[in-house]
């Protein structure tokens, strides 16, 4: 997923590095709605999961803190690795849908530059 969203952002770059007509504009803006609903809709599954590997480490840590032993600790250490891992790629997620809100109102900025022009 990491590579795809990278690919599409590198896509977006490109795109905005020339000129389109209007027709264009209308087209990838309607594409653009598609990509970000589908990572937004990532976006929250991995909240989802995030969430729950917290609630894991949490509960795992207080059982250790309170029954201890090393099948526990190491159940802990699990959860703790999992969830630094899923903080991350929320965290990439995260940061990648938002820049393309901006590309997206960078798209609509466009577009009501260039249909004031042509009106």
């Amino acid at each position: 997923m990491t590579k795809q969203i990278k690919a599409y952002l590198e896509l977006l770059e490109q795109f905005f590095s020339a000129e389109h007509t209007n027709e264009e504009l209308l087209k990838f803006r309607a594409e653009m709605l598609q990509r970000i609903a589908f990572y937004q809709h990532e976006r929250l599954i991995h909240l989802i999961v995030t969430m729950s590997f917290g609630v894991f480490f949490m509960l795992s840590l207080i059982l250790y803190m309170n029954v201890g032993g090393v099948g526990i600790l190491l159940l802990t250490g699990l959860f703790l690795v999992m969830l630094a891992a899923y903080i991350k790629h929320y965290y990439f997620l995260e940061n990648s849908v938002q820049k393309m809100y901006q590309y997206y109102f960078k798209v609509e900025k466009l577009q009501a530059c260039t249909f004031a022009q042509n009106s």
